[in-house]
């Protein structure tokens, strides 16, 4: 199935409500937001997203949160005006399904950026807070542009390593920022993952929020700045 705007769509979407509503998610995915991408025709999508979201038509709402979420991630101000309406519909359905992903990382962090999304945030709704649930950042120092991996751990065994040796492994530090002097929008993210259990997140949270020392030339940065400027 190839889908295009206005002719194709509403018979894609029509095919929603039966059996093989996975396969049909699938081909919608693969034709509308191909391994994560967004395209031209993925806004025309999103009236159809509103109305499975709202239950005005068969189909998932968190399938259609969570495409709509990815496609909005990407509007601009002019995409952002034209389809208010649905993206004002869709905001109270996914604050409704993060509330009840409570035994699902993903799945709350995936929501979350949804909710970011709809709410017009254009840096943490697009995909930079899936490493909470990886666990994992991937980054350059921003002074020497060494490679670096910050992984999450259990408490203690945070790790800040690189694809070489570093000239001092004792230099290697990630401090995490103390949750009651985050800026606004990561205090509401951390007090969001806490109230929801989601104990790992909000700890990766103060990681992703705080500063690291690269373990090359000891330069200290904030890793959210580095995680910002990420494609």
């Amino acid at each position: 199935m190839t889908v295009r705007p206005s002719a194709d769509l509403p018979a894609a979407f029509a095919r929603l409500g039966g059996e093989e509503d996975g396969r049909v998610w699938g081909e919608l995915w693969d034709d509308l937001c191909h391994q994560g991408s967004v395209y031209d025709d993925s806004f025309h999508a999103l009236p159809y997203l509103a109305a499975i979201a709202t239950g005005r038509a068969p189909g998932a709402p968190l399938d259609a949160v969570l495409m709509a979420g990815l496609i909005v991630s990407a509007a601009d101000e002019e995409r952002t005006a034209r389809y208010a309406d649905g993206i004002a519909a869709l905001l109270p359905v996914a604050r409704r399904l993060l509330d009840a992903a409570t035994d699902d990382a993903p799945a709350f962090v995936y929501l979350l950026q949804c909710v970011l999304a709809f709410e017009g945030e254009r840096v943490w709704s697009t995909g930079r807070l899936e490493g909470l649930f990886e666990q994992e950042y991937e980054l350059e120092c921003p002074a020497c542009t060494s490679e670096l991996f910050l992984a999450f751990g259990d408490p203690g065994a945070f790790a800040l390593d690189a694809g070489r040796a570093p000239a001092d492994p004792a230099g290697a530090v990630l401090i995490p920022a103390d949750p009651a002097a985050l800026a606004p929008l990561p205090a509401r993210l951390h007090r969001t993952a806490t109230r929801a259990g989601h104990q790992a997140v909000a700890r990766g949270l103060t990681h992703l929020f705080g500063r690291a020392v690269c373990p090359f030339c000891e330069t200290a940065f904030t890793v959210s700045d580095e995680v910002g400027k990420a494609p």
